[in-house]
This record gives C-alpha cells, sequence and structure tokens, in this order.
C-alpha cells in the first residue's frame, strides 16, 4: 500500500511537471480537456496547479473557461479577473473580464476595458460588438456609428455593417439616413429579413405607410413563417381603417397559436366592419372575457348587438362603457378643480373659470357655479356674470353634494337681489 502511495506521488508530481513546470507555455492537456467538454477534469488539474504556482495566468485563464461552461459565471468572472490582473497586458484576459463586465451591467467598467482594447485593435469586431452595444443602451448613437462606420469602410460589400449603421440611425431619429443604409444593405441581400423590417419601420415613421406595407409583403413572400411580419403589416392596414385586410392577417397570426387579446378584439372589429355581426360577437366577446375593462371591446359589442337588433344587450353594454369611465371622469373632473384652485390662488382669473367649468362637466357640482360667480363678483366686476352663476346655483341645489344652511343660501340671494338692482336694494334695507 506505502508503495502504491508512493507511485502516485511520483506519477502525480511528474504529470504537474509536464503542465507546469516542463515549459510554461505549453497547456494543450487542459485545453484538450476543454475541447472534450471534461470541464470538473479541467477544474480539477487547474486547481492542483495554482497550488503550486498561484501567479500563473494562463492556468487562471483556462480555470475561467471551464467554470464559465458549467457553473454560474460569478466564478468563471473571478478567474478572469485574476489573470488579467497577473499579466495586464493581455488582451483575452482583459477581454474575458469587459465581456463578465458587461454581462453584471457594470458598464462604466467595462467601456473602460473595450476602449483600450479598441484602441490596440480597431478592426476586431469581437471588442468593437460590446463597445458598441453598451454606447447604444446609452444613446451614445454617435460614438456607435462611428465604430460601424469604420468596419463599413474597411469591408463596404458586409451589409451587417450598413444594418448597424441604419439601426442607430433609427434610434438618433435621422429616419432619412436609416433608410438610405437599410436600402443599400437590402441591395447587398434582398432577402435580408431584419432589414425590411427596419426598413418598413423607417417608412411608417415618415408617414409612408404604403410603402412600408409594400415592404413588409415583400417579407412575407420571403417567409412566410414569420408572424411578426404579418403582426406590423395588421397593425398598419388596421391603422389606414383597411380592416378586411387586417383581418386577413389576424385570423392568420391566430392560426399561427397566438392568442394575444388585442389580435382576437381586432379579428372582431374587422368582421364587425365586414357586416359579419355574428362572428363579431364571437372574437369580441372573447376579447370581452379576457380583458373586462377595454372600453372599446364593449363599444364594438354595443354596436354589433344593435346591428343585431337586439337593443336589450347592445343597452347592457353601453352601460358597461359608462361604468368603466366613470371612475376616470371622476378623476379628470378633481384634477380640474385642483388645476382651478391653483390658478384662482395665482390671480389667473379667467383660466380658473374654464378650468372650473371644465370641472363641472365631469362632476356636475353646483356649488362650482357658486366659486365661479363668486370669481365675476369680487375679482373680475362682472355683476352679469355674476347673476347668472349665482342664479344656476340657486337652481341646481338639489343636485348638490353639499348641504348649504338656510342663512348661507339666504346670503346669496340677497347678493343676486343687490347685484341687479343696486339701488332699490340699498332703498329697501333703509
Amino acid at each position: 500500500m506505502k508503495r502504491l502511495l508512493l507511485i502516485s506521488t511520483v506519477f502525480f508530481g511528474l504529470f504537474c511537471n509536464n503542465l507546469s513546470g516542463q515549459t510554461s507555455t505549453d497547456y494543450s492537456k487542459i485545453d484538450l480537456m476543454l475541447v472534450r467538454g471534461e470541464y470538473e477534469r479541467a477544474v480539477d488539474t487547474c486547481r492542483l496547479l495554482l497550488a503550486a504556482d498561484s501567479l500563473n495566468a494562463e492556468i487562471w485563464f483556462r480555470l475561467g473557461t471551464a467554470y464559465h461552461n458549467y457553473l454560474p459565471d460569478d466564478k468563471s468572472f473571478d478567474c478572469f479577473l485574476r489573470a488579467a490582473s497577473i499579466d495586464t497586458a493581455n488582451n483575452r484576459y482583459n477581454f474575458m473580464v469587459a465581456r463578465g463586465y458587461y454581462g453584471k451591467g457594470k458598464n462604466k467598467e467595462a467601456v473602460k476595458l473595450l476602449e483600450m482594447l479598441s484602441a490596440s485593435d480597431s478592426l476586431n469586431w469581437n471588442y468593437a460588438y460590446y463597445l458598441s452595444s453598451i454606447y447604444m443602451q446609452e444613446g451614445k448613437y454617435d460614438e456607435s456609428i462611428k465604430i460601424y462606420t469604420r468596419f463599413h469602410n474597411n469591408d463596404s460589400t458586409n451589409y451587417l455593417f450598413m444594418d448597424k449603421i441604419g439601426f442607430a440611425c433609427l434610434r438618433k431619429g435621422e429616419y432619412e439616413r436609416g433608410i438610405e443604409f437599410f436600402s443599400k444593405s437590402l441591395k447587398q441581400n434582398d432577402k435580408n429579413i431584419n432589414a425590411l423590417k427596419n426598413v418598413a419601420h423607417l417608412y411608417m415613421m415618415t408617414f409612408r405607410s404604403d410603402t412600408a406595407i409594400k415592404i413588409l409583403s415583400r417579407g412575407i413572400d420571403i417567409d412566410p413563417s414569420d408572424m411578426d411580419l404579418y403582426v406590423r403589416r395588421a397593425s398598419l392596414y388596421f391603422s389606414k381603417n383597411h380592416t378586411k385586410r387586417a383581418l386577413d392577417d389576424y385570423l392568420k397570426i391566430l392560426s399561427s397559436g397566438d392568442s394575444s387579446t388585442i389580435y382576437i378584439k381586432r379579428s372582431g372589429i374587422g368582421y364587425a366592419y365586414n357586416l359579419q355581426p355574428r362572428l363579431a360577437l364571437k372574437y369580441l366577446l372573447l376579447a370581452h372575457n379576457r380583458d373586462t375593462s377595454d372600453t372599446e371591446t364593449l363599444t364594438f359589442i354595443a354596436q354589433t348587438y344593435k346591428q343585431l337588433n337586439d337593443l336589450e344587450n347592445s343597452t347592457d353594454y353601453y352601460n358597461k362603457v359608462i361604468e368603466v369611465l366613470n371612475p376616470a371622469l371622476q378623476r379628470t373632473g378633481i384634477t380640474y378643480l385642483m388645476v382651478a384652485e391653483n390658478q384662482k390662488q395665482a390671480g389667473l382669473n379667467k383660466a380658473a373659470i374654464d378650468s372650473y367649468l371644465k370641472a363641472h362637466v365631469y362632476v356636475n357640482d353646483p356649488n362650482i357655479y357658486m366659486i365661479i360667480g363668486n370669481i365675476y363678483d369680487e375679482k373680475l366686476n362682472n355683476p352679469q356674470k355674476a347673476i347668472y352663476y349665482y342664479q344656476l346655483f340657486l337652481d341646481n341645489l338639489k343636485n348638490s353634494r353639499m348641504t348649504f344652511t338656510a342663512d348661507y343660501i339666504d346670503a346669496i340671494k340677497k347678493r343676486v337681489e343687490y347685484l341687479r338692482n343696486p339701488e332699490a336694494f340699498k332703498n329697501n334695507t333703509k
């Protein structure tokens, strides 16, 4: 047993020498383990070697690579970071650390390394890809465009770089320039579906929806299984009130297994406009069951029941629309009241009156008439308007949510009497 242990110890020593002591640049055995997918074995081997040589950056790098393939990324990142701290000039190590920072959302740290790497090799697409991705995330579109343009100038036939420039222009709001680059890309590869989608979007953003529809139709001809193309075209058809054409696309989407509520609802709307009320109800009621607060669906259900001369159900669904809208209307009225109070306090009396009147449309509170009358009376010195609104207040007291004392009501009536005939009022009070 002792002899066997001795042989094992010697064998292990020779193996370590073969990996580390024999030559510091031969890591083929570990590399072979990584290629074969023997990651746990590679980890064990690297850890044994690092126990004897903890400053070997290449072993730390390979340990990180092994961890990266079968364990959470934190362990692999720590290994790459250790390798880069030992050999600070090694681009491989620094790039893996930069990727690690990118994956953790630490863009500031990643950018610092990626800018250094790009400066050392300006045409390395791996460096440029991550760096430009961060620039795009942070809205630094011009910086991204500079990187993509550098690669485009180096290889003007690569449509990938044209797509990247076009997309950066899209995000920046330079729509015509984006169209230019996507069009160039499509000349290189007319079956580039992503470019077709993006250029269609740009035409839509520049109010050329007919052109956008033609481009999307071309994409559907190329790949009829891409449901996103149908979704985009259906949305454009629907926005142009071409509901029958939109219906065909929405039914295609539904048949693919995508039963999103909006597609069900718009199919129902398409049938409603196509004067097929029973089919319309089938889809609209299904959409309503999914979302009972959608007033558009409720309104179309009510209209469809009316087409079928079912006035009872039509009325019920119109009432449901009112029930859904009422809380929002109340909030709108209260918000107008808050605005009016601010305007009155700021001395913006005419604006305040306008806001009070808008509030009254939603909350229907006679007390608002009294407030407006008071502004005309005390702030704007307009007795005729003041009389008009005071009288509206008095005539609608039964609808008020507030209770007023008899003395308060009498005071308002006396004020109205005074404003109508100040001299007579003075004589009567003597």
